[in-house]
């Protein structure tokens, strides 16, 4: 009889009682109260909105869409010839073209019936601050090519982006959804308890058919639930007993804020106005590239790396990292453009005051800067616990541990250095990750059978990697790299093994009989064969790649190798017998023999060249090249002939000069003259030096 407030249910008695009270009696609808509500359909995309929704949809980064969706807009071979199937993606524009609109408009009386088509078309405006409507909305370049039609001709992700716009676009410009809010009330049999569902039905779809906004897959692509989002609920009426399942107290905690997906940031930089749509996806790659954070389970976990140089930025830079800069910025622009303002003053304001920020903080020294950090950071990287002193060094009993700076970057030291020489990298005990679990040292895995020695996985400057064993004088001890994308604390003491035994003999390739092997190089896995060297895409693929997978990833690499495999074999070539091919290159077909490639001319068939003719595009191309490294060979020669001038030849010296100054003049040999003196003199003086030296 009372309502419950949100924490009325307070503990585990109060939640079991409740739970008793509803299982002991049978319920059925009490009430249903529907009141109508109209959805309209958002507008068609912005650069902006397609990251977010091909975020939480497909799944996609925001630079991967931005690099789909320049190869839909530059064109794909469409029955025969190159055609851009989507307009311009970069443009905070919403407005569609009457063009556009019709073809909408076509499509969905054809597909979907009248129903669907609004009485009138629907116009969308930009109110976006300082929007640049240079540009339509994002949509396809013909509404009539339906996904459908388009999929032959994309591959799987150009096909699923397509699709979106498409989608998208349409449903813009189709009728409104209805929608029942509903409020069911659910009693009990004695009258006193009552369960309450707030929800929706759907009356009529309307561009709900093509495009759904509730986001229901956002769980499953790793980006948070709409809170807004409107639960379904079947249809009821009062009399109905449902059928009642299985009651469950939780107990539930108060939860932070959710840390920013891709999708979320897009979106709140643009609500703040940081940058602009085009440079979204290049401002996330960034954060990435520069380790400054990282994705986990498509979150952004912010490193150490980007801690620091944040906070560094805040201390001393605070003007230019306010989240109301960039929109300023963007206000004086559009002044400029319209004439309100000198533009030579807006620099002039903005140069002085960064110089003077800049000049400030190089006039620091950088034991100031790094007390800075040291203050600000100290709550991140010295956590308060059990009442401890999280300062207090764990060497020696005075000292205070804090940020210092060494030859290989920042690192966590101790304040009585040199006499304490305690240090750790630059991370927090007990975090995540590999630079937490590995911060006190190196990890034992285990003892290798065949050898005896101790397996290790250890933090070097350049990553993560197993070692077998110790140094023992000169001998270096066997050593791995851990791939990227595989943590330390996933790997155990046989897939150390295996990694340590690397490079691995695969097989014979079946063409040549050359061994292929397995192994990890600077740039990652690998398979190889021969000279041919081809990335593993996933990392622990090197322990459990097969003959038959190797060869066709070595097949598919001389595909596309541009040139790899010659158009013709012409024969050898009569001075050395060595092959001469021909090869189709980037600039037009040419002839290769050793290291020499001549190109064909224009207006040549490659498919009809003759050896002899190959042979003579090769000397031809061989005596230009030797002629163009004559000139060096001569520039070498010259210094050599003056530095044989030392010691009697005195008159030849003279008389050049002489003769110079007959074709250019009496003043410039005369200069000429006590500089040939001086060096003489010179080198002389430098003789004993050097002989006493």
């Amino acid at each position: 009889g009372k309502k419950l407030g949100k924490f009325d249910l307070g503990n585990e008695t109060a939640a079991n009682t409740a739970k008793a009270t509803i299982e002991g009696q049978a319920f059925a609808i009490a009430d249903v109260e529907r009141k109508r509500t109209r959805r309209n359909p958002q507008p068609p995309f912005t650069t902006s909105t397609l990251q977010q929704e091909a975020s939480r949809k497909l799944g996609f980064s925001a630079t991967q869409t931005m690099r789909v969706a320049q190869r839909l807009y530059e064109g794909v071979d469409v029955g025969g010839e190159t055609a851009g199937v989507i307009t311009y993606m970069r443009t905070d524009s919403v407005t569609l073209s009457n063009d556009a609109i019709n073809g909408c408009r076509a499509v969905i009386d054809q597909d979907y019936g009248t129903d669907y088509l609004p009485a009138k078309p629907r116009v969308y405006k930009t109110k976006a601050k300082n929007a640049q409507e240079a540009h339509e909305a994002i949509r396809p370049t013909d509404l009539a090519r339906r996904p459908r039609d388009a999929a032959k001709h994309l591959n799987k992700d150009e096909q699923r982006l397509y699709e979106l716009i498409w989608r998208r676009t349409v449903a813009a410009e189709m009728a409104e959804a209805q929608l029942d809010q509903v409020v069911v009330d659910i009693a009990g049999a004695d009258q006193a308890t009552r369960l309450r569902a707030n929800g929706s039905t759907i009356a009529f779809d309307g561009f709900l058919k093509v495009y759904k906004e509730d986001r229901d897959d956002a769980p499953q692509n790793g980006d948070a639930a709409d809170p807004d989002a409107e639960r379904r609920l079947p249809p009821m009426d009062a009399g109905d007993k449902p059928n009642r399942g299985p009651v469950t107290p939780n107990q539930h905690f108060t939860q932070p804020p959710p840390r920013f997906s891709e999708a979320s940031l897009v979106k709140r930089l643009e609500e703040l106005g940081i940058g602009r749509p085009s440079t979204y996806a290049s401002i996330l790659q960034v954060l990435q590239d520069r380790d400054y954070v990282r994705l986990d389970k498509r979150r952004f976990i912010p490193e150490d790396k980007g801690r620091i140089v944040t906070t560094f930025l805040t201390s001393f830079f605070e003007r230019y990292v306010q989240y109301d800069f960039t929109a300023r910025l963007e206000e004086q622009l559009d002044e400029i453009s319209d004439g309100r303002i000198d533009w030579r003053q807006v620099l002039r304001d903005f140069w002085e005051a960064f110089a003077t920020a800049a000049e400030d903080t190089k006039a620091l020294r950088t034991r100031v800067v790094l007390d800075v950090l040291d203050e600000e950071l100290g709550p991140h990287f010295f956590p308060a616990e059990n009442g401890k002193n999280p300062r207090a060094c764990p060497a020696c009993a005075d000292g205070r541990i804090g940020l210092r700076v060494g030859r290989h970057g920042p690192f966590i030291g101790c304040s009585n250095y040199p006499e304490c020489k305690y240090t750790r990298r630059l991370s927090v005990p007990g975090g995540d990750g590999d630079d937490a679990e590995l911060a006190a040292g190196p990890k034992e895995l285990g003892t290798d059978p065949a050898t005896g020695l101790m397996v290790t996985v250890r933090k070097g400057p350049y990553g993560v990697y197993l070692q077998l064993g110790e140094p023992e004088g000169d001998t270096k001890p066997k050593r791995c790299a851990i791939p990227k994308g595989m943590s330390a604390s996933d790997i155990a003491l046989e897939t150390a093994l295996q990694f340590l035994a690397l490079p691995r003999d695969i097989a014979p390739h079946p063409e040549d009989g050359v061994m292929i092997q397995a192994g990890i190089g600077r740039f990652g896995p690998y398979v190889k064969h021969g000279r041919t060297y081809v990335s593993l895409p996933e990392p622990g693929e090197v322990l459990t790649v097969g003959v038959n997978r190797a060869v066709t990833l070595i097949a598919e690499k001389g595909k596309n190798r541009r040139g790899a495999t010659p158009l013709r074999e012409l024969g050898e070539h009569p001075d050395d017998k060595k092959p001469v091919d021909v090869f189709e290159g980037r600039y037009g077909p040419y002839v290769k023999h050793g290291k020499i490639n001549a190109t064909i001319p224009d207006g040549r068939d490659p498919a009809e060249i003759t050896l002899a003719e190959a042979v003579e595009l090769i000397a031809a191309r061989a005596a230009k090249a030797g002629a163009k490294k004559k000139p060096a060979a001569k520039k070498k020669a010259t210094p050599k002939k003056t530095t044989a001038k030392k010691a009697p030849a005195k008159k030849p010296t003279t008389k050049k000069p002489t003769t110079k100054s007959a074709a250019n003049g009496a003043k410039k040999p005369a200069a000429k003259k006590p500089a040939a003196k001086k060096t003489t003199a010179r080198k002389k003086a430098a003789a004993p030096s050097a002989a006493a030296d």
